[in-house]
């Protein structure tokens, strides 16, 4: 091979030349017939004998470099110590194989493999996990069985998890970097970051799961060319099939949203909720399961209801507006008369009773008190949102009232309308000053020097042209009735 030619595709053309040229070199027959005899020996009693005669036989294939003979002698060694139930055995050989001078990478691949099969059928859990430190001892440090220890790390951390060990699980877990892995699936991998991400909350650890779920992209949920098991990922290796039991992409997508929410929802920030609950909506809505979609799309509208309508370092209020906007268009909404009126409630410019609105939706408040509405700042929110909303709708249709009249169109006492006003201001979302001897508030927008400049201009070019028009007409009756206009001197 040519220097021009060194890409990963004849690097892997090359390998595979090299290992045709190394089997076949042991006559396979011969070495069935000798394993065969060792693993009846092993039956009468005589496990020792039975290990160290097929010990000799993986020493001899090894220094043949017949992979095929290899695989075959450690697979046998492992056999009679599974047979035997003799766990002890099993692992000092595991570790003796894979340490063997010149041992070939396909054998000890094999045989953490085979030695993994035996992990769920150990009832007892301390030799299980014996067995699993063992076998993570084997492979580290080794490119080639870096998903085999992935998956180890991975059951290791749901024995420590059962026992009630969660942090030590999440930290357990958290040692391996599966995102460096090209020959893992695609699926297999976001299941690993995902689990990092589920045990990080479980252990409250928000800004570790913030920074784990920012591994995951949502257009890793889309399938592309090149992702498929056996084809060649970009690192140039052949992905190999996800683990037994590891969910679809569509389920993925579900489970990283609903981690995302969880996240979100210890930070009470509702607009990224509501991005969120719209996400699993779509996927719902496009399977036409109404027992699914119709519970996600009530989340929607509720979290755009708590949902400040002002810009915050949460999200800005074009955010919301758009995603408001998105979900009155949309047509099943039309289904939850509802909610579809407490969406609109929410975009007219009109005075909302707190009383009139929680007697109307106190039913459906009661139906979300277990989730949605589980916290008392929940509740707390909403009534806040509705005052803001009062002092917004006050602020565009008044430039100055009398205090005493807002905190009476608030439903409010002076003390609790000054404090929400304040807020208000000091989130940039009006602007007001309060005169407390007059009992007089301004909420009129002050101009700025070149908003009021161009005002002033505008003003003279009006008069000038009224008084441009005023001497037209004046001109117009002159000649009509013949009258000489003099200038008084």
């Amino acid at each position: 091979m040519s220097v021009g030619e060194f890409t990963a595709s004849n690097i892997a053309m090359d390998m595979d030349e090299k290992e045709k040229g190394k089997a076949g070199t042991v006559d396979m027959a011969k070495l069935s017939a000798d394993i065969a005899v060792q693993k009846e020996l092993s039956t009468k009693g005589q496990l020792a004998q039975a290990i160290e005669g097929l010990l000799n036989l993986e020493k001899s294939s090894r220094l043949a470099e017949d992979v095929t003979a290899t695989k075959a002698c450690c697979a046998a060694i492992l056999d009679v110590c599974y047979e035997a139930r003799d766990w002890r055995a099993l692992e000092e050989n595991v570790m003796l194989l894979t340490k063997r001078r010149s041992q070939l990478k396909q054998a000890i691949q094999a045989t953490v493999r085979q030695a993994m099969s035996y992990i769920d059928i150990i009832e007892d859990k301390d030799t299980r996990v014996s067995l699993i430190k063992t076998l993570q001892a084997v492979t580290e440090g080794k490119i080639f069985v870096e998903i085999e220890r992935a998956r180890l790390t991975k059951r290791l951390a749901a024995i420590k998890e059962a026992d009630g060990n969660v942090d030590e699980a999440a930290d357990i877990l958290q040692e391996v970097a599966v995102e460096t892995f090209g020959a893992m699936a695609k699926t297999e991998k976001i299941a690993f970051i995902l689990e990092q991400v589920r045990l990080c909350l479980d252990k409250k650890d928000f800004v570790r799961a913030q920074i784990l779920s920012r591994k995951v992209s949502p257009r890793a949920f889309v399938e592309r060319k090149g992702e498929g098991q056996g084809e060649i990922g970009i690192e140039g290796t052949a992905i190999e099939e996800a683990d037994k039991g590891t969910p679809a992409l569509a389920e993925l997508k579900l489970r990283y949203y609903e981690l995302l929410i969880r996240y979100y929802s210890h930070l009470n920030n509702y607009l990224e909720m509501t991005r969120c609950y719209r996400a699993i909506y779509e996927v719902h809505a496009a399977a036409e399961d109404a027992e699914k979609w119709v519970p996600v799309l009530k989340h929607v509208c509720w979290c755009l209801a708590l949902a400040p309508a002002y810009s915050t370092p949460q999200g800005s209020s074009s955010d919301r507006t758009t995603l408001l906007t998105a979900t009155l268009q949309d047509k099943k909404l039309s289904e939850l008369a509802e909610y579809k009126a407490l969406l609109t409630t929410f975009t007219n410019t009109e005075i909302i009773r707190w009383t009139v609105f929680e007697s109307q939706y106190q039913g459906e408040l009661v139906a979300f008190s277990a989730g949605l509405f589980s916290e008392p700042k929940r509740r707390e929110d909403l009534q806040l949102r509705i005052i803001e909303h009062n002092v917004l709708v006050a602020a565009k249709y008044y430039s100055r009232m009398r205090t005493s009249r807002l905190a009476t169109i608030l439903s409010l006492t002076p003390e609790q309308m000054e404090k929400h006003v304040s807020d208000l201001v000091v989130a940039k979302a009006i602007k007001a000053k309060i005169d407390r001897p007059a009992g007089i508030i301004s909420l009129a927008q002050p101009q700025s020097p070149e908003e009021q400049l161009n005002s002033w201009a505008g003003n003279i070019a009006r008069l000038l042209e009224l008084v441009d028009k005023s001497c037209q007409l004046i001109e117009k009756e002159a000649m009509v009735h013949k009258v000489a206009l003099t200038t008084g001197v």
